[in-house]
C-alpha cells in the first residue's frame, strides 16, 4: 500500500462509508455523461480509482464498478469509480469512441500516430485529442489515486503494467488470475500514469471474454478494495 500524495483534493469532512456520492465528470464526444462516484472517507490515507470500461466492446468491468457501490469498504479507504469512460463505445458496441479513436492509444506518454480512422487502434490526431481522455487526465490529476485499476477484456490476466509489482501480484492472487507482462503501446494510460505519478501504481486487469456472473463481479470488487 502506497502513501497518498499530499497534492490530492482538499480535505473534507469524513463521510459515511455507505453513502455513494455521484458526480458528472463531463460528457463524451457524442454528449453522453461520463460519471463517477466516490465512497469512503475523503481524508483517508489511501485512495483507489477504478475505471470499469475504456474500450466500449470490453464492458464486463462495468459490473465490477457497479458492485463497488454497495459492498462494505474499510475505514481507511477513499474509493473513486468511473463505471465507463467510453459511453459512446459501449452504446455502439465498438472498441473506439464516437470518433473512432482508441482512447488507450490517445494519452500523452510516447504518443504517435497509429492507423487511421476506422482502424481498431487508431490513436487520433494528437495526444489527448478526445474529450474522454482529457476528462480522465483532469480527474487523475485532481484525485491523485495511489492505485488505479483499469478493466479490459478478453485475455484473462492481470498485467504487470509498470507500477508496484507487489500490488499487481496481490490483486492477481486475490482475483485468482495469472500475472504476466503484456505488450506496451504508445499513448497508453497506464504508461502515462506510472511515469507521471511516481510512487503510485496503475495497472490493467484483462477480464476473460463475455459478461461476468454476479458472484464473479463481487469477488473482483473485493479484490479491488483489498489493494
Amino acid at each position: 500500500m502506497t502513501a497518498r500524495s499530499s497534492l490530492g483534493p482538499p480535505k473534507r469532512q469524513p463521510a459515511d462509508p455507505w453513502v455513494v456520492h455521484g458526480s458528472l465528470l463531463g460528457r463524451s464526444l457524442l454528449g453522453r455523461p461520463v460519471a463517477n462516484f466516490e465512497r469512503g472517507d475523503p481524508n483517508a490515507p489511501h485512495r483507489i480509482l477504478v475505471v470499469g470500461c475504456v474500450h466500449g466492446s470490453e464492458s464486463a468491468g462495468i459490473a465490477v464498478a457497479n458492485r463497488l457501490q454497495s459492498i462494505p469498504i474499510p475505514p481507511n479507504l477513499d474509493l473513486w469509480v468511473i463505471p465507463s469512460a467510453n459511453p459512446d463505445g459501449v452504446a455502439r458496441g465498438t472498441r473506439t469512441n464516437g470518433r473512432g479513436v482508441d482512447l488507450n492509444r490517445n494519452f500523452g506518454r510516447h504518443w504517435h500516430r497509429i492507423g487511421r480512422r476506422g482502424d481498431l487502434q487508431y490513436s487520433g490526431t494528437g495526444p489527448l485529442s478526445e474529450p474522454e481522455t482529457r476528462l480522465l487526465v483532469q480527474t487523475i490529476n485532481r484525485v491523485r489515486p495511489d492505485v488505479t485499476i483499469w478493466f479490459h477484456q478478453p485475455i484473462g490476466v492481470v498485467d504487470e503494467s509498470g507500477g508496484d509489482p507487489a500490488i499487481e501480484r496481490s490483486f492477481a492472487n486475490m482475483a485468482g488470475m495469472p500475472l504476466m507482462r503484456l505488450s506496451r503501446y504508445p499513448g497508453g494510460v497506464t504508461n502515462w500514469q506510472n511515469a507521471n505519478f511516481p510512487g503510485t501504481t496503475a495497472f490493467v486487469v484483462e477480464l476473460p471474454p463475455g459478461p461476468l456472473t454476479a458472484l464473479r463481479a463481487g469477488e473482483l470488487a473485493q479484490a479491488v478494495i483489498a489493494q
